[in-house]
């Protein structure tokens, strides 16, 4: 119910060169009025954007899904090792153990390509986050977890090594999920905490020790060369009976590692799918753009921290829009004034926790990001050179050229000017009341005149 939008079969045709052309000509036929493709109605496109689901829908299929792992793994050992001998398995026993390979991986799977291609770039995307780091982490919802103690957690985060055959069947849960959210953290504001926090969450749940070697071994049985293939035995997994019972269409389980990885893979994205490793070169070049993006973002951060260093004893001015005066002539209003600058510092913390993180995932050294942290800097100073207007310097100062004038005149480009004088002499700013500025000040002289001229005991002081 939750997860029936369109079938394996058409997600299967709508990743063809042919059905992408076409949804790309109905937007362009959607943006503009003068374009209409008679043959789009009916078409591929009509199933990939109809279905546009909600947060609360993401939030059910979470619910689900987090069931489901605590009804397959309230199978006991006993029953699961039985099932490999004489034992035979009661239906119950039967379902926990084929209920999220067969029944649930693949309309999610779907699902999740779905959200993580069309989800707008914002801040609701949490949702989604969440239930796929809930579908990869079963280990979670284990009855013994439940009752061990809390103080316990960080020494249990390594993911035992039980768990190797669910991570393998389902690599590309882990791999190429994990490849579209790098994409979508590149494109998005990691400045912004709802964001920071996404990415401190994903770079956590894959940094749990043994995961990456598991993923790693997955990636490593999936391209290995096999010589021979039995190829029926394959096409009845790709494709399995849903007649009758969902009981007797299930076949034995099968003991080779790489035929089921590989079963996997290619029953969900087709025998052509052309497979990206995680730990790969391409991706580990967008890791290290991704640190980039993290180092530069920090040092956003840490600038905005820096001006407001002690944004909790505001004036009761701030309560009508009338902050602290700005020296620099900018106008410091933005997106973080709605969630207060304490969620800046713990911005910082939570980029600085994910860059570690993905360093333990990627094994990446501290030469390769001062080297990043250098690169930074250099494009910085390089960039702030081209946005000044062009100027000669000799003994004398600072000297316009005739390209520079005309830079200035236009207002293409302009010196970065500071006001370095009393704090209480700048310039009235536009957004600012020019009488209530003067009125105040004056009011603050006459204080100050008074204060001065008075002696302490005149005061009232001891």
């Amino acid at each position: 119910m939750w997860l029936h939008h369109y079938s394996l079969e058409m997600y299967h045709k709508m990743q063809s060169p042919h059905a992408k052309l076409e949804a790309l000509h109905h937007r362009l036929s959607v943006s503009s009025t003068s374009y209409i493709s008679p043959a789009l109605h009916g078409s591929f496109h009509s199933y990939q954007e109809s279905f546009q689901p909600t947060e609360e829908h993401v939030l059910l299929v979470r619910v689900l899904v987090k069931h489901l792992h605590a009804f397959a793994n309230s199978l006991r050992p006993e029953q699961s090792a039985s099932s490999t001998h004489s034992h035979t398995p009661s239906p119950m026993e039967e379902l926990k153990r084929i209920v999220i390979q067969r029944f649930i991986q693949p309309k999610l799977y779907i699902f999740l390509q779905h959200c993580f291609g069309h989800w707008p770039l914002d801040a609701s995307f949490r949702a989604v986050l969440e239930m796929w780091l809930s579908y990869v982490q079963p280990w979670r919802y284990v009855p013994e977890r439940s009752a061990s103690p809390v103080g316990n957690e960080t020494q249990n985060r390594a993911v035992p090594e039980k768990w190797a055959s669910f991570v393998q069947e389902n690599l590309l849960m882990y791999t190429k999920l994990f490849l579209r959210y790098l994409n979508r953290a590149i494109r998005s504001d990691l400045v912004s905490p709802k964001n920071a926090l996404m990415l401190f969450r994903v770079a956590k749940v894959f940094s749990q020790p043994n995961l990456p070697e598991m993923i790693q071994k997955g990636e490593q049985l999936l391209l290995e060369p096999e010589p021979v293939m039995p190829h029926r035995q394959h096409r009845l997994l790709m494709s399995p009976s849903l007649g009758g019972s969902f009981l007797s269409s299930w076949q034995p389980p099968i003991t080779d590692t790489s035929f089921k990885i590989k079963s996997h893979v290619y029953s969900l994205e087709g025998q052509d799918f052309q497979y990206t490793q995680m730990f790969g070169s391409e991706t580990r070049n967008l890791v290290l753009r991704l640190a980039q993006l993290i180092i530069q973002a920090k040092q956003t951060a840490k600038s905005l921290s820096d001006q407001y260093p002690d944004m909790g004893s505001q004036s009761l001015f701030s309560w009508f829009g009338l902050n602290s005066p700005d020296h620099n002539n900018t106008y410091t209003g933005n997106d973080l004034d709605e969630a207060g600058y304490d969620s800046i510092r713990k911005t910082d913390e939570h980029l600085e926790k994910a860059l570690e993180y993905l360093c333990q995932v990627f094994r990446l050294n501290s030469a390769q990001l001062s080297h990043l942290t250098v690169n930074f800097g250099n494009a910085q100073d390089e960039s702030l050179r081209n946005q000044l207007p062009d100027f000669i310097q000799n003994e004398n100062g600072v000297y316009l050229t005739p390209l520079g004038r005309q830079q200035v005149i236009n207002g293409l480009r302009k010196f970065d000017i500071q006001y370095q004088g009393d704090p209480e002499l700048q310039p009235i700013r536009s957004y600012e009341n020019a009488a209530l500025v003067r009125l105040l000040y004056q009011l603050s002289c006459v204080l100050n005149e008074r204060v001065r001229s008075c002696k302490p005991n005149s005061l009232g002081l001891a």
